[in-house]
C-alpha cells in the first residue's frame, strides 16, 4: 500500500505537541501544511545532484517522514533552481514528505563561497514551497576564539527579524551557535528562542562529532536544553550516527539529519548501532538487515563500486531507522536510559559523556521525570546508579520525615522485602518506636515504607549489585533522611530470631507497646501520599485519619476507605505509587497538591472528565511531575476533577496543541 502525506488540521500549522514521554525525551508531532511529522525522527541529506537513494524510496520503502536538502546548492545549479521555482521542491526530490532545507551555511564553513543575500536565501526557499527553511546563520567552529564566537552568536541573532519577515508564513528554523563555549551556548538559545522561530537547530556541532569529542556535546545540549521553547523542536544538525541517539533523546532531541548514510557508503563503511564497520574487516555481517539478505561478504565486495555503494547506503538507512525505533520504543517503556546507559559501553568517548551527564545531571531533567517505573529494573555492577528516574524519586524522599533517634538498616538482598522482614519490623515498631528501618539497594537507602515502589523494588542483577552500599554513601543518605545518634546494620540474609538479637544487644530490651499491622500500614500509606501527591504532612493525617483498608489476598492494601466509609484511593501494586478517587481528590481541594486551573471554556469538557488540553489551562500551583496525579479547578476555585499530569508548570505556558492532564474523573454535570 503507498503510503501517503496527511497534512495537518487548519490552524495547526507550525505546532508541536508531545505524545508520550520519559524526562525530557519525547515523541512529539510536528504539524505541517504536507505532513505531521512524527518525532524522534532522522531527516537523510538528500544531495539534488547525486542521489544514492531516491527520496520516493525514502519514503515508501522506510518510512522516512522528512528528509533535509540544501537550498543553496539549488539556488546555484541554474536547472535545478528553474525546475524547484516552477514545479516546487516537493516535485524536484519526488516526495511528498516534509521538506526541510539548510541555507548554505555549512557549505561556507566547508568552502567559504556562499554569496547569497540574508533574505534572499529564506525568500527562495519560500518561494520552492519547503516545509521549514533555514535563515543564513554564522557557523561557530571550536577553533574560533570566544571574540569570534559571541560575533558569530549576536549577528545570528542580528539576522533573525530580517530572515522571519522573509518567511512570512514559512516555518524557520532558528539555528544555535556558540561553539565549545557554555555561556555563548546559553546566550545563543535565549536570543534565538525569543524570536518566532519554529525549530532550533544545534549547529557548530560537526567538527566535534567528526573528533568523537561527545563530552562537549553533551555540555553543548545541556547549555542550550532549559533556554530553549519547550514547544519548539531540537533539532541536531549533522548528527546522524545511530550510537549518539540515545543520549541526544534522553537529553531532548526531537530532530536529526545526516549524509552519514550515503558519504560511509561511499568509503565502504557500514553504520552499527554500537558504530561504524569496514567492509574489507568483515567475514560476516554482524547484523541482519534487508539489504544483504541472501548475500555474503565476498559478494558484495564484489560488486561494482556504484551498485556496492547503493547496497550499503541501504544498509544504513535500515539500521538508522531501526535505532531510532528502538529509542521511540524505550520512551514508550520508560527504559531509554538503559538504552543510553547500553550504548555507552560501545565508545569509549561516548562512555565519557555518559558518565559526565550523570556527575552533572540537570536538575530540571530531574523534575521532569516521572519517579515511578512500571517493571523491572536490570543493574549491573559498573553501570551508573543515577538515572533521572531515580534522581527524582530521591528528590521525593527529600521531604521524608522521622523523629526516630535510631536508624536500622538491613542490606544484602532483594525483594519482596514485606516478605522478608514483615513481621519483624512490627516487632521492630512496638518494642523500639525510636528506630527508623531503612533498606539499603544499589540506588540508595531506602526508608522500609516505601519498601514496593518500583524502580527499588524490582531490581534484577548479579548478586554482586548487593553486596552493600559503600559507608560514605550510607552516611550522605542518612544525613538527608534525618538525625540518628545511633545506627544498626542488619542483614536479610539472617532469620527473625538473628537479627532480633542484635537489636536487643544494641538498643537494648525495648518497650512493649501494641502496634498493629493495620497502623504500620497507615504510616506507609501516609508517607505515599506525602511523596507523591505532594501535600503537607498534616494533610495526609486529616485525610487518613480512622481510615480503614481492605486488603488483597497476600495482605497487601487494595483499597484505603476513609472513616465515614468512603473510598478515596488505592496503592498500586504495579509500581507502588498511588491512584486517587474523585472523592479522596476532592477531599485534598484545597491543599498543596499540585492543581491546574483550567480556563472557563474548558470547563464544561473537564466537568465531564474530558482531557485538558494544552491552551486552555489558566494556572498552576505548585510543581507539576508527568505522571504523577494533580487536581483540577476552575477559574472561580470550584473542584473540577482529578487527572494525571503529563506536562511540567514550565512547558504548559509554551505549549498550545496537545493533551496536558490525563482526567482520571470528573465531577460530572
Amino acid at each position: 500500500m503507498t503510503r501517503k502525506a496527511v497534512p495537518c488540521r487548519e490552524g495547526d500549522h507550525g505546532r508541536f505537541e508531545i505524545t508520550e514521554r520519559d524526562g525530557w525525551s519525547r515523541l512529539g508531532r510536528l504539524h505541517t501544511d504536507t505532513h505531521v511529522l512524527n518525532t524522534p525522527a532522522l531527516l537523510p541529506v538528500i544531495n539534488p545532484n547525486i542521489r544514492t537513494v531516491e527520496p520516493r524510496e525514502m519514503w515508501e520503502r522506510y518510512g522516512f517522514e522528512a528528509l533535509i536538502t540544501n537550498s543553496y546548492v539549488i539556488w546555484k545549479h541554474d536547472r535545478l533552481k528553474a525546475e524547484a521555482v516552477e514545479n516546487g521542491v516537493h516535485n524536484l526530490l519526488d516526495y511528498p514528505g516534509v521538506i526541510m532545507t539548510d541555507s548554505g551555511t555549512f557549505q561556507n564553513y566547508v568552502y567559504g563561497d556562499v554569496e547569497v543575500g540574508v533574505a534572499e536565501i529564506v525568500e527562495f526557499q519560500r518561494e520552492i514551497g519547503v516545509d521549514i527553511a533555514t535563515m543564513l546563520d554564522v557557523f561557530g567552529t571550536p577553533q574560533m576564539s570566544r571574540e569570534e564566537i559571541e560575533s558569530a552568536v549576536r549577528v545570528t541573532s542580528e539576522r533573525g527579524p530580517e530572515s522571519l519577515d522573509a518567511a512570512k508564513d514559512t516555518l524557520l528554523n532558528g539555528p544555535i551557535q556558540g561553539g565549545v563555549h557554555a555561556d555563548m551556548r546559553k546566550l545563543s538559545a535565549e536570543l534565538m528562542g525569543a524570536q518566532d522561530f519554529a525549530v532550533h537547530p544545534i549547529g557548530g556541532i560537526v567538527p566535534l562529532m567528526e573528533r568523537q569529542r561527545y563530552k562537549e556535546l553533551v555540555q553543548i545540549i545541556l547549555a542550550c536544553r532549559e533556554q530553549i521553547p519547550w514547544n519548539r523542536p531540537i533539532h541536531m544538525f549533522g548528527c546522524g550516527h545511530p550510537h549518539l541517539f540515545p543520549i541526544c533523546i534522553a537529553l531532548g532531541a526531537d530532530l536529526f539529519d545526516s549524509a552519514a548514510y550515503a558519504l560511509f557508503a561511499r568509503d565502504d563503511r557500514m553504520l552499527m548501532p554500537w558504530g561504524t564497520v569496514k567492509l574489507a574487516d568483515l567475514t560476516e555481517f554482524p547484523i541482519s538487515t534487508a539489504a544483504f539478505s541472501g548475500k555474503t561478504v565476498d559478494e558484495v565486495r564484489l560488486l561494482n563500486d556504484e551498485d556496492r555503494c547503493k547496497l550499503l547506503a541501504h544498509h544504513n538507512l535500515e539500521v538508522t531507522a531501526s535505532e531510532l525505533a528502538r529509542c521511540r520504543q524505550a520512551i514508550r517503556d520508560g527504559t531509554i536510559w538503559k538504552l543510553v546507559e547500553e550504548r555507552s559501553h560501545t565508545n569509549a568517548a561516548l562512555r565519557e559523556a555518559t558518565e559526565y551527564l550523570y556527575e552533572n545531571m540537570p536538575t530540571g531533567l530531574v523534575e521532569a521525570t516521572n519517579p515511578l517505573r512500571n517493571g523491572g529494573v536490570h543493574l549491573s555492577q559498573d553501570l551508573s546508579t543515577s538515572p533521572p528516574s531515580v534522581a527524582a524519586l530521591g528528590r521525593l524522599l527529600n521531604t521524608f520525615e522521622t523523629d526516630a533517634d535510631k536508624a536500622i538498616l538491613f542490606s544484602d538482598a532483594g525483594g519482596p522485602w514485606r516478605n522478608r522482614i514483615g513481621g519483624l519490623v512490627q516487632t521492630i515498631a512496638q518494642r523500639w518506636p525510636d528506630a527508623a528501618v531503612f533498606i539499603e539497594t544499589p540506588l540508595g537507602l531506602l526508608p522500609y515504607t516505601m519498601e514496593d515502589v518500583s524502580p527499588w523494588a524490582h531490581l534484577t542483577g548479579p548478586a554482586s549489585i548487593w553486596d552493600g552500599m559503600e559507608e560514605a554513601d550510607i552516611e550522605f543518605d542518612l544525613g538527608a533522611l534525618g538525625e540518628f545518634s545511633d545506627v544498626l546494620q542488619l542483614s536479610l540474609g539472617e532469620d527473625k530470631k538473628v537479627n532480633l538479637a542484635a537489636i536487643e544487644a544494641a538498643f537494648g530490651e525495648g518497650a512493649s507497646n501494641e502496634i498493629s499491622r493495620t497502623e504500620l500500614d497507615r504510616e506507609m500509606i501516609e508517607d505515599k501520599v506525602c511523596y507523591f501527591l505532594d501535600v503537607e504532612r498534616e494533610e495526609a493525617e486529616t485525610l487518613l485519619h480512622d481510615c480503614t483498608f481492605v486488603y488483597s489476598k497476600t495482605h497487601r492494601v487494595r483499597n484505603v476507605v476513609a472513616s465515614d466509609g468512603v473510598h478515596i484511593l488505592s496503592p498500586r501494586m504495579r509500581d507502588g505509587g498511588l491512584s486517587l478517587t474523585l472523592e479522596g481528590a476532592r477531599r485534598l481541594h484545597g491543599s498543596t497538591m499540585p492543581t491546574v486551573v483550567v480556563i472557563e471554556d474548558s470547563v464544561p469538557f473537564t466537568r465531564k472528565g474530558r482531557n485538558v488540553m494544552h491552551g486552555f489551562i489558566a494556572n498552576v500551583r505548585g510543581d507539576l511531575t508527568p505522571g504523577l496525579p494533580c487536581l483540577v479547578e476552575g477559574p472561580d476555585g470550584t473542584f473540577l476533577g482529578t487527572g494525571t499530569s503529563l506536562t511540567t508548570a514550565a512547558e504548559y505556558e509554551r505549549f498550545n496543541k496537545g493533551v496536558a492532564i490525563k482526567m482520571r474523573d470528573g465531577i460530572g454535570d
